[in-house]
């Protein structure tokens, strides 16, 4: 199982904008040290906690800070931004990396983001679905363009103005082939986009603010796609993410992690809690659609959702996810806001270095004992 990293990221209102975003980059550095697989980083554009408005942008600034880690967007809101622009932007950053690159993609969900651009009363999945199909048609196909596919808004056309043998009309594609692995963060359980992703070979990566127990239904989804297209699912596409504190200690774990009020678990969770609430969007914390919302308090969501301990307890609730839910190829770790950076960094370095050696030889041990 492959360790990789993501972060929305989310620190509290008022810190210094550059101090976040050098912690941000610092974090990830740490993290391809330590043999993390990726980082996947998010965006939005109004919102004061979470600092990154472009994370092609960002991540161009670790290109060559970093040796080994893939630098994924996590993710580019496609509602948002044409997507001839993003094709190209995208495709310009898979080769300044190198092909070190995953394209995660969103339709972007924040309301503020929405209402600032005027697209608050669209149907933003619907954009998002017709800025893919050209983005894949850009990269798929050779000048001169007329891309018009039947009621997409999106027409991309080169036809009348091309110079080809001046280079004129040209649109760039990306260093992978035939393009980059694309990825889509799935919040809701039992998401029926699911199965659109499997069919066209987008990997799903479970958020790490959805209860584990609904992850299943990711999983079984993604299988149906696939299966509907001739194919079959490949447990390595599949990435889930937690919200993980590893300290040396269980005091620590506890404290830190979860029970002082400057935890930045605490922050984390409560922002996320407030703004689902505010979009109507509860559901991704409850146990059971019936559940009343009320029954969702901040300390419900965290008893669900963070876990912290010593190595061998964290050791102990990934194998239990695991059970739970069935195998999948990448535990992703939430990054946090370095509240304590030396707890931070430990967490991390104790999650590499102990915790993901200690889960592989166990989910070894078993399969030997499977095939035995």
């Amino acid at each position: 199982m492959r360790l990789g990293y993501f972060t929305m990221p989310v620190h509290p209102l008022g810190r210094d904008w550059s101090q976040t975003l050098r912690e941000d980059r610092e974090a990830i550095i740490l993290a391809d040290s330590l043999g993390f697989y990726d980082a996947f980083v998010g965006e939005h554009l109004t919102d004061a906690c979470e600092n990154v408005t472009n994370s092609l942008l960002f991540h161009a600034t670790l290109i060559h800070d970093t040796k080994t880690i893939k630098l994924a967007s996590g993710t580019c809101n496609l509602s948002q931004i044409h997507p001839m622009v993003i094709a190209a932007n995208v495709a310009m950053f898979d080769h300044l990396a190198q092909g070190r690159f995953i394209m995660g993609v969103s339709a972007g969900a924040l309301t503020s983001d929405a209402e600032a651009l005027g697209i608050l009363d669209e149907d933003r999945n619907k954009i998002f679905a017709e800025a893919i199909d050209v983005i894949l048609a850009i990269w798929e196909r050779e000048p001169p363009y007329d891309i018009d596919f039947p009621s997409n808004r999106f027409k991309v056309s080169t036809a009348r103005t091309s110079a080809l043998e001046l280079g004129v009309g040209y649109m760039a594609k990306p260093f992978q082939k035939p393009r980059p692995e694309i990825v889509g963060t799935v919040v809701a359980p039992f998401s029926p986009g699911v199965v659109l992703m499997g069919k066209r070979d987008f990997h799903p990566l479970s958020a790490n603010f959805l209860l584990s127990k609904h992850m299943k239904s990711h999983w079984q989804n993604y299988a149906k796609g696939k299966a509907e297209v001739g194919e079959k699912a490949e447990v390595e596409d599949w990435r889930v993410a937690r919200t993980i504190f590893v300290a040396d200690d269980d005091k620590t774990a506890l404290r830190y992690g979860r029970e002082d009020a400057k935890s930045p678990y605490r922050f984390y969770f409560g922002q996320m809690r407030a703004k689902m609430k505010r979009g109507g969007r509860l559901y991704v914390f409850k146990s059971h659609k019936e559940q009343p919302d009320e029954e969702i308090t901040h300390d419900f969501v965290m008893d669900h959702c963070v876990i912290h301990g010593t190595v061998n307890k964290v050791v102990d609730e990934i194998l239990k996810i695991r059970e739970e839910i069935g195998d999948f190829g990448e535990l992703v770790y939430a990054g946090m806001d370095w509240v304590d950076p030396a707890l931070g960094k430990r967490s991390m370095q104790l999650m590499a270095e102990e915790v993901m050696p200690r889960v592989n030889a166990a989910i070894g041990a078993s399969a030997k004992n499977a095939a035995e």
